[in-house]
């Protein structure tokens, strides 16, 4: 049976490549990175740094570029996955739109290539379990855990096993002499917290295309409501990003990720 690692690139996974690497964990037989396009750009840079580190090969694949897909919906109207912004109604009510971005520029990408490299064709049927997807959750996101939906292939979660949180595995990292990976998610990922806004906000490319996008999504007309990146329904560069921890509140917006993007 194949086993390859879901690289997202961010924290986690990278601290399974490296594990991997180290001997820590039995070996894979690759990697694959799937690309939306719309990552920082520290990220294409961490990323090409970790594969040269790596005794196995990283497949990049990718179904297109979602900034530039969101873009040209707005000046073309043409259809492209949803991305679940926050929204504010005809009627004033708030709401979230729909989620298919994570399934058509990560899931499929990555199933697509895993179906190549052990051998199915495509609209072939397998035959059992083919191979074991390894995806980097750690010990405090168990509720991004999902069991694959597909018969031929299983999941599996090895920093759970291991008891493994996000801070254990920058530890990890720091024994080990490597430098710390950056945060690794779309830039205008609308499950961004308010933490990670203001972290974003630090790296001025990225927080200028933030501002830049979250404006284009406005111009949607074909969205029944009024699309924000931030949970506020307030222009990025207008909201409020003191965390909701700051004012007492719990954040559950964790258990809407698929696990397989900020990883």
């Amino acid at each position: 049976m194949k086993r390859f690692l879901s690289l997202g690139a961010g924290v986690q996974s990278s601290t399974l490549a490296l594990m991997i690497a180290h001997g820590e964990l039995e070996p894979v037989d690759a990697a694959i990175f799937a690309d939306t396009g719309w990552e920082p750009k520290k990220v294409y840079v961490w990323l090409d740094w970790l594969e040269k580190q790596l005794p196995f090969p990283v497949h990049r694949v990718q179904r297109g570029n979602l900034r530039d897909d969101l873009t040209n919906k707005t000046e073309s109207g043409k259809r492209v996955a949803a991305v679940p912004f926050h929204m504010v109604m005809p009627d004033g009510t708030r709401a979230m739109g729909r989620r298919q971005c994570t399934k058509e520029y990560k899931i499929e990408p990555l199933v697509k290539k895993e179906r190549e490299l052990i051998g199915l064709v495509p609209r072939q049927r397998a035959k059992g379990v083919l191979c074991e997807t390894w995806i980097g959750i750690s010990t405090d996101e168990a509720m991004r855990m999902k069991p694959s939906q597909l018969a031929w292939k299983k999941h599996r979660w090895p920093l759970i096993e291991k008891g493994m949180s996000r801070w254990d595995c920058l530890q990890w990292m720091e024994r080990k002499g490597y430098p710390l990976p950056p945060k690794s998610s779309c830039i205008g990922c609308p499950y961004h917290n308010d933490n990670e806004w203001r972290l974003l906000r630090e790296d001025r490319e990225a927080w200028a295309d933030a501002l830049e996008m979250d404006k284009v999504i406005r111009n949607q007309s074909k969205i029944a409501g009024t699309q924000y990146m931030h949970r506020s329904c307030k222009p990025l560069e207008e909201a409020d990003l003191s965390t909701a921890e700051d004012h007492g509140q719990v954040d559950m917006f964790n258990n809407e990720c698929e696990g397989m993007c900020g990883v």
